[in-house]
């Protein structure tokens, strides 16, 4: 491979003007060519970036020797058969998120990367930003000790999705950074959900995911809210997390409160047990401010040069899938409990 790594995109609808910006500017790396079937989108291209070739067929991207990696950035019914034959192809691949429609596509892309040794890389894009990294920090040396909980809300009045529900677009999100934070991996979903549009899929949801400890997670994800919310808790034993994205410095803060159990084992105090409230500080660490995308361009170019393991590999992309999986096939049922594969869940 040339010193210079090319990069070939794919899709510059929504996110795809992002992954060029963020590609042109990594030093050594260059985005070679743009593919999407819409002109008018390509002439956006070639006016802001007229040295990337464009292309309305993507099969122009799989059959130049010159590319070494393709970005994926299409509706996720394209994502499987894109990547797929990216990688068939020899090329490295980053694909957006949710990674497939099913758990039996992801599991094929891993099997197909494995095989010809490239790099899988899934946009769970907000793993990368300082926020999420900082909180995996305070779980993972024990900051707050044991973690009780995991409760989030990411609501706005949104742009429905006419081939996913609102689980499969927000909660995405939720569960790629829960799968990242927390230190074990669900066991079981119940979901329940509604659709208030005739004909579309599910615009409101809930999900509970339940863990072999006593940690419980839960959630809420909503086109329909008047406000946009995107605010996470992590109660532990020790202290507490509160995550807000749209804040726009503080974006994490730790509670220093939480309860103390008193009373002994005898029989009799059982009913005399004191339950204490302890109050401390509030303070709000330092985060790194840099752009998530630019983050994640940096380690997939890394990944490509040294051969390491993506932090958000084909693998964290089957946990995020199977657990939609599970929860589509619970919100059907009404809430049933559903159980998930341990095998496609395992780290």
């Amino acid at each position: 491979m040339s010193n210079n790594i090319n990069i070939g995109v794919i899709g510059y609808g929504y996110w795809g003007p992002n992954l060029v910006r963020n590609f042109a500017e990594i030093p050594g790396t260059q985005v070679k060519t743009v593919s999407d079937f819409k002109p008018e989108l390509l002439a956006k291209v070639q006016a802001r970036y007229p040295k990337i070739e464009i292309t309305t067929d993507c099969r122009d991207i799989f059959n130049d020797p010159k590319i070494d990696a393709v970005a994926i950035a299409t509706p996720v019914s394209t994502h499987f058969d894109l990547a797929l034959a990216a990688l068939q192809a020899g090329k490295h691949v980053l694909v957006e998120k949710p990674m497939t429609v099913s758990s039996e596509q992801a599991l094929r892309l891993i099997e197909e990367a494995e095989k010809r040794n490239l790099v899988l890389m899934v946009d769970h894009t907000f793993v990368y930003t300082g926020a999420v990294r900082k909180m995996r920090d305070l779980v993972v040396t024990k900051a707050i000790g044991d973690i009780f909980y995991y409760d989030s809300v990411r609501v706005n009045l949104g742009l429905f999705q006419h081939d996913v529900n609102v689980i499969w677009d927000l909660a995405v999100h939720d569960l790629s950074i829960m799968n990242y934070v927390l230190p074990s991996q669900p066991y079981a979903v119940s979901a329940t959900g509604m659709s208030h549009v005739p004909g579309e899929p599910e615009n409101i949801a809930y999900l509970t995911l339940f863990f072999e400890s006593n940690l419980i997670a839960h959630i809420h994800v909503n086109w329909l809210a008047p406000v946009k919310v995107r605010r996470t808790l992590i109660g532990g034993s020790q202290r507490m997390i509160v995550y807000d994205d749209l804040e726009p410095s503080e974006k994490v803060k730790i509670y220093d409160k939480g309860i103390t159990v008193n009373g002994n084992n005898s029989a009799e105090s059982v009913y005399q047990m004191l339950i204490g409230y302890r109050t401390g500080d509030m303070w709000s660490p330092h985060l790194d401010m840099t752009e998530a995308l630019r983050t994640e361009g940096l380690h997939f170019i890394n990944c490509i040069e040294t051969g390491d393991r993506p932090i958000t590999n084909g693998q964290a992309g089957l946990q995020v899938v199977s657990i939609l999986e599970a929860a589509t096939q619970s919100m059907k049922q009404h809430g049933q409990l559903v159980e998930l594969n341990s095998a496609q869940v395992a780290v």
